[in-house]
């Protein structure tokens, strides 16, 4: 494996890590910055905010639909398996389970499908889909679906 390789695994991990910890914090400029300017990010009823101002709405949303549901409005999303596929030095692809706690114990559960760019240096989200395999039943997630 060749040094820009290892380079670039590195730098795509540290990607999905500050994505997950600036969502949890309810840094959404950060996260929306994590995708290139056109990127997409499909939540799992399939639909598709493209670009950074509507992934920033989007999420602004979820964090008051969180803070209404919840005593304590801290969500924490732990990441494991990460899988990645570089295809070149400007383009991957990668893959990961995430279970996400709330104030009321273990919420979600799923995986993510991700395309990743190298935008002047930078990698960056093309495309993050997100797909829902399973959630608590009197999870935030529960009442959510059920409204």
């Amino acid at each position: 494996m060749d040094t820009w390789e290892l380079a670039t695994r590195e730098a795509l991990r540290e990607l999905v890590a500050r994505y997950a910890h600036a969502a949890d914090s309810g840094r959404f400029e950060e996260v929306a910055a994590a995708f290139a300017p056109n990127g997409v990010l499909e939540t799992p009823d399939r639909v598709e905010h493209r670009g950074r101002e509507a992934i920033r709405s989007f999420l602004g949303g979820t964090k008051r639909d969180l803070a209404a549901a919840t005593e304590i409005p801290v969500i924490r999303h732990h990441v494991s398996n990460l899988q990645l596929d570089i295809v070149d030095a400007a383009s991957a692809a990668g893959a990961a389970y995430f279970f996400v706690v709330t104030q009321r114990g273990p919420d979600h559960w799923g995986r993510y499908r991700d395309r990743y760019v190298c935008l002047d240096g930078a990698w960056l989200f093309a495309h993050r889909r997100v797909r829902l395999d399973g959630y608590a039943p009197q999870s935030w997630v529960a009442e959510r679906r059920r409204s």
